[in-house]
């Protein structure tokens, strides 16, 4: 038999402390209750708690690897691997400059996996930012932060890589799928964000009200768009937590937006929001070429949803 999620991830994460030795350790290491270190996101190239994958014995970063896979779908792991790669391609375009190098991406544990029932972990660095709270034998998954830049590479207009292609098309093609009427609606402004609205914030505690078009105006073909851009976000995960995540919000009011110009090659931003759901994709930057997008559950961000019903049960 199989073992569930929460053991897999146990496992993997306690095989990548096995890989360390003390200093390393000690940098990776950090207590549960440090909520500042825990509930964090941050997808700039900016200092961040844990160590480097530069500072790691080759077993660990690959333990590392194994751990963050763990947690993803082949598709999505792929995604990410992809991002990880393009610091590269980024150096480049700067000229070598800034020193961007892709193994400057972090790993923090928070807590023991083997003998804490309540633990967490993430991995993170330029344009990604994967975090998993377990308690006993529940995962809660949120954020996932992916991003791109360039959001693109082509060869004679043909993609050479385009890691969020799927989550611009999608968002294009539901767009498209609106009628006039309906387009005017979810237009909430002319020109995007400079950036998804969520940011870096560890919690998303500012309302953000559901603003767009809503799922129930849309016909079946706009429906069944939307359906699939919100599983191309959840199938980010495990099938075990995709399933979890798709069968909580059916039937859950659902709202579309779009902000910038709908042509492609133009900098744009759209937004998903249901119950306890916010998914947010921009391509602002770099003349629309430097892309964003996050899956968030604001009222349950970092494993706020399980920790207030161990607690409920616990006390």
């Amino acid at each position: 038999m199989e073992d569930s999620l929460s053991q897999q991830l146990r496992a993997a994460a306690a095989a990548l402390l096995a890989a360390l030795d003390e200093p390393e350790s000690t940098r990776a290491t950090h207590r549960f209750d440090d909520l500042r270190a825990r509930r964090w996101i941050e997808y700039r190239p900016r200092p961040r708690p844990g160590v480097c994958l530069a500072d790691l014995p080759r077993a660990a970063r690959k333990a590392t690897h194994r751990l963050l896979a763990s947690a993803l779908s082949p598709s999505a792991y792929a995604q990410a691997v992809t991002i990880i790669g393009l610091e590269e391609v980024l150096d480049r375009a700067e000229g070598w400059r800034r020193g961007r190098h892709s193994d400057d991406y972090w790993v923090a544990v928070f807590g023991d996996p083997i003998q804490d029932e309540a633990w967490g972990w993430r991995v993170e660095g330029h344009h990604l930012s994967i975090s998993m709270t377990i308690v006993a034998d529940q995962v809660s998954p949120a954020p996932v932060f992916f991003g791109a830049n360039p959001a693109a590479v082509r060869w004679a207009g043909r993609p050479v890589t385009r890691p969020l292609g799927p989550e611009e098309d999608l968002g294009r093609a539901l767009l498209d799928a609106l009628s006039p009427q309906l387009r005017a609606t979810a237009l909430i402004a002319e020109a995007a964000p400079t950036d998804i609205i969520s940011a870096t914030r560890p919690r998303v505690d500012t309302p953000m009200t559901p603003l767009g078009v809503s799922a129930d105006r849309l016909n079946p073909t706009g429906r069944a768009l939307l359906d699939q851009l919100v599983a191309l976000y959840l199938e980010r995960l495990p099938p075990e937590l995709a399933n979890r995540e798709a069968r909580r919000l059916a039937g859950s009011p659902m709202h579309f937006a779009w902000a910038g110009p709908s042509w492609p090659g133009q900098r744009h931003y759209y937004r998903v929001q249901g119950d306890d759901l916010l998914i947010e994709y921009d391509n602002t930057a770099d003349d629309g070429n430097h892309a964003h997008t996050v899956l968030r559950r604001p009222s349950s961000d970092f494993g706020a949803d399980l920790l207030a019903a161990h607690h409920r049960v616990a006390h």
